[in-house]
C-alpha cells in the first residue's frame, strides 16, 4: 500500500491546486493570497512559509499543472531545437494554457516580484540547461559558433514577438521557418 500523503505535502497540494484554478478563472491580478488560502482550506501563513508572494505561489501551481517545454538531447541538435521550438509554440497556442503563461508575462512587465520569482524560478533553470546543451553542440558545423544565450534569444524570440506584440498565434511552421532561416541563412 503507499504511503498517506503527510499533512504537508496534502496542504502543498491543495494550494497549488487552488492557486491554479484561481488563475484559470480570473487574471493575475485578481488572485490573491487570501482567495488561495480560503479555497485551498488553509491559513494565510501556512502559504507565507513556503512562497514569499503570490507570484511565487501562481507560478509554482503553474509549473506543476503545466510543465513548461524541455529541451531534449537525442545527440541531433538540429532535431532537438526544432521539438524544443514545436514545443513552445504548442504551449503558446494552446487556448488553455497558453493564455497562462502570457498573463504571468504580461503581470511581470509591472510587478517586479513577479519579474523576479519569473527569471530565478522557471527562465534561468531552464536557459541554463538549454545553453548548456547548446554549447555541447557547438562543434556541430550546422549550429553557428555564437554565444548559446544569443542563439536562444534569436530562435524564440519571434515566438515571443508573434504571440505578445503581434497577437498572433505561433505555430509550427512558423517555428520551422525560424530553425530553417537561422540555419541556412
Amino acid at each position: 500500500m503507499p504511503p498517506t500523503p503527510s499533512r504537508t505535502e496534502r496542504s502543498r497540494a491543495a494550494i497549488l491546486r487552488a492557486a491554479f484554478e484561481l488563475y484559470e478563472e480570473q487574471s493575475y491580478d485578481k488572485v490573491t493570497i487570501e482567495k488561495i488560502a480560503a479555497r485551498a482550506g488553509v491559513g494565510k501563513p501556512t502559504i507565507y512559509r513556503r512562497w514569499p508572494s503570490k507570484g511565487a505561489v501562481v507560478l509554482d501551481a503553474l509549473i506543476e499543472h503545466v510543465p513548461p517545454t524541455g529541451f531534449p538531447d537525442t545527440g541531433d541538435i538540429v532535431h532537438d531545437l526544432r521539438a524544443w521550438l514545436y514545443g513552445l509554440v504548442d504551449l503558446l497556442a494552446d487556448p488553455q494554457r497558453g493564455p497562462l503563461f502570457a498573463g504571468l508575462i504580461g503581470a511581470a512587465q509591472h510587478d517586479p516580484e513577479m519579474a523576479n520569482v519569473w527569471r530565478e524560478r522557471l527562465f534561468r533553470p531552464v536557459r541554463e540547461a538549454q545553453a548548456e546543451r547548446l554549447t555541447q553542440a557547438q562543434s556541430d558545423t550546422r549550429l553557428p559558433l555564437i554565444d548559446p544565450d544569443l542563439l536562444l534569444d534569436l530562435l524564440a524570440g519571434p515566438i515571443w514577438f508573434r504571440l505578445l506584440v503581434a497577437g498572433e498565434p505561433p505555430n509550427r511552421q512558423h517555428a520551422d521557418a525560424i530553425l530553417n532561416t537561422f540555419l541556412h541563412p
